[in-house]
């Protein structure tokens, strides 16, 4: 495991929204999906930044 849990920094679903742009529910169908690895913490999920950081970096694509 690249980063442990102790010293991860989670994010909240709008969080992560806010971050890439997107709609809760985009978020929460990526989770849903396997896509963007997630914690359940009571009826909310939380994720990773560098979970946020991986997807993000294995969806690029360069332009041209």
């Amino acid at each position: 495991m690249a980063q442990s849990f102790e010293k991860a920094r989670f994010l909240t679903v709008q969080e992560v929204a806010q971050l890439m742009r997107v709609s809760s529910m985009t978020v929460y169908r990526l989770i849903r999906a396997g896509d963007l690895p997630a914690v359940r913490v009571g009826r909310s999920f939380r994720v990773r930044d560098v979970d946020v950081d991986g997807y993000l970096q294995s969806r690029y694509t360069q332009a041209g």
